[in-house]
């Protein structure tokens, strides 16, 4: 597996938790339940994908400001969880604030794998595309 294949699958795992957390409704224990796990995959993706994939292609004139423009999404995808956090579940403004984060998200991901994955792969060697799956799911088990 190389660190696309990786963070691709996470990617899915993404976009499914989403899907199911825009359906749920009111101050449920399944919105809290599907919250809450979308929020920690969230989290330990962003600082995977940052340390894993991001620093070595900053160091990159190629890839460097699309690495930046990624790690500045993971930072507004971050605000959005925190207002979903200080939101209260029953109130009409949550679900409004969740389908936001799901767009953003969801845009974040598409543009990753359609334009940041294909400089990417320019860019990072054979070994170095293996290396760094390795570091990002070693990283991710450990954290899950």
């Amino acid at each position: 597996m190389n660190i696309f294949e990786a963070l691709r699958e996470d990617h899915e795992i993404q976009r499914s938790l989403l899907k199911k957390l825009v359906k749920t409704s009111g101050d449920t224990e399944k919105r809290d339940e599907i919250f809450n796990e979308l929020k920690k995959e969230l989290s330990i993706h962003a600082d995977g994908e940052e340390r894993h994939f991001y620093v070595p292609l900053i160091d990159s004139d190629k890839t460097q400001e699309k690495s930046r423009h990624s790690i500045a999404e993971h930072h507004e995808i971050d605000e959005l969880v925190e207002e979903l956090e200080k939101t209260e579940y029953s109130s009409s403004a949550w679900l409004k604030i969740a389908k936001q984060l799901q767009e953003k998200v969801e845009h974040h991901l598409d543009e990753e794998e359609h334009e940041v994955f294909q400089m990417a792969g320019k860019v990072l060697t054979e070994e170095q595309k293996q290396t760094l799956a390795n570091e990002y799911a070693s990283y991710i088990n450990d954290n899950r």
